[in-house]
């Protein structure tokens, strides 16, 4: 139990981190608000799905983390850092649009997180490793902020990804979700 709330509230620290660089920093908006925007998506859809930004760097939210004193066993259980074969620890979500996954309660429990530039090298998402609160076949994306709407409507839309998932809630579709 004390992991599992460990983990929810480096979750919660690294959402909030990550929302942040996306206005508060100036790659933040070069890189990252630019491609929401260019996505289409409003400011008022990226506060409902908290989305944000990691910026560009091997170890930037690595040391505010550090700086905020949690630890970095836990920052890397979270998936939020990886480990080199030096033992150096490095972000592991780095020049990448960051998308949230709540659990049914509001809780960031994971990441889905999509490369921004195009050199080839890199995978175009990477998302959270399974741990104590992130089970992949337990959670569906958009699901917090659909659960109303098809407890309504008695219908729930699956679609392919995450942004399947905001433009569609942003275009009015709102009881739509991504595996």
């Amino acid at each position: 139990q004390r992991v599992e709330e460990s983990l929810r509230i480096i979750n919660e620290f690294a959402a909030q981190y990550f929302f942040d660089n996306l206005y508060k920093t100036e790659e933040g908006q070069l890189i990252g608000a630019s491609y929401f925007k260019e996505r289409g998506f409003s400011r008022d859809t990226i506060d409902k799905f908290k989305l944000g930004y990691s910026l560009d760097s091997w170890d930037a939210f690595y040391k505010t983390a550090l700086q905020k004193g949690y630890d970095p066993t836990l920052l890397e259980k979270a998936g939020l850092v990886r480990v080199k074969e030096n033992g150096q620890l490095y972000d592991n979500y780095r020049g990448r649009a960051m998308f949230p996954i709540f659990s049914t309660t509001g809780k960031v429990i994971g990441f889905g997180a999509r490369v921004l530039k195009t050199d080839g090298k890199q995978p175009k998402y990477v998302n959270t490793q399974e741990n104590e609160v992130y089970v992949k076949n337990k959670v569906l994306y958009g699901l917090y902020q659909a659960r109303q709407t098809i407890n309504k409507q008695d219908e729930c839309l699956l679609v392919e990804g995450y942004t399947d998932v905001v433009s569609l809630c942003q275009s009015g579709v709102t009881n739509v979700v991504a595996s």
